[in-house]
């Protein structure tokens, strides 16, 4: 934890927007935004992912997440987690309840009908985070550091996991009708270490079996990381890639 809290002390303020568009096999599946927002005492993370066109009908989703903390006394403390998400025959809501930092309960919804669940922590839970801000501290790390390289204790208030960052090398992506940026990319991959936990998350079975890989680019303005393609090369329904087609920087 401290060595997260070295990097955004003496950070300035930076928000980055990203917006996506997925393909699974043939299917232009889904649109998405993420914006992370780090500032040097605080920080969030929000997005919102919806199915798309064909898929959309035929699997009608939308989910909104966001999370939020503070740095003090050289810790990274979760405040507040809300999600919701809809789909065809069903609407959830959840929101996780801390006390300085640590997880204590959610309050969990569906369909209208509460329900308050204690959360039982397990042993290892000091020092972990949400995986909502993951991919947001990878984007800063390498600014500051150059590289991806990393070892992430997460809980998600049922599973105590590690996300795994490893460094790919560079890579040149080309721009297309989906992607407008080019360049020279780091390429780093995402990797879940179930510590032996089960779970039937689809997303959480893939990135156990195999690694989700991203690009990372520059923007040329403003000097900025940001995500500019994620892939996985295999699914059930075949490969997966997610294009960003739009950022917005603001300092």
């Amino acid at each position: 934890m401290f060595f997260w809290v070295s990097l955004f002390k003496n950070a300035e303020a930076l928000t980055v927007k990203h917006y996506f568009t997925a393909f699974i096999g043939l299917f232009n599946a889904s649109t998405a935004e993420f914006e992370y927002s780090l500032k040097p005492n605080e920080y969030s993370v929000r997005s919102t992912v919806r199915t798309f066109g064909t898929f959309g009908f035929l699997y009608p989703f939308e989910a909104d997440y966001f999370t939020s903390g503070y740095i003090r006394n050289d810790k990274m403390i979760t405040q507040n987690y809300h999600y919701s998400s809809r789909s065809r025959f069903n609407q959830r809501r959840k929101e996780m309840i801390y006390n300085d930092g640590v997880p204590i309960y959610a309050l969990s919804t569906k369909n209208n009908q509460q329900k308050k669940k204690i959360i039982q922590l397990p042993a290892n839970i000091e020092d972990t985070t949400n995986l909502q801000t993951v991919l947001a501290f990878i984007a800063y790390q390498y600014q500051n550091l150059g590289f991806c390289d990393s070892r992430i204790p997460i809980f998600d208030g049922k599973k105590r996991f590690d996300v795994i960052f490893r460094d790919e090398g560079t890579e040149q992506i080309n721009a297309n009708k989906y992607l407008p940026y080019s360049g020279k990319a780091v390429k780093c991959s995402m990797y879940i270490d179930k510590l032996n936990a089960k779970d039937d998350d689809l997303l959480w079975q893939l990135s156990s079996d195999q690694p989700i890989y991203f690009w990372i680019l520059k923007d040329k303005n403003s000097g900025a990381p940001f995500i500019a393609q994620i892939k996985i090369n295999h699914t059930p329904l075949g490969e997966m890639n997610v294009y960003t087609t739009k950022i917005e920087v603001h300092k």
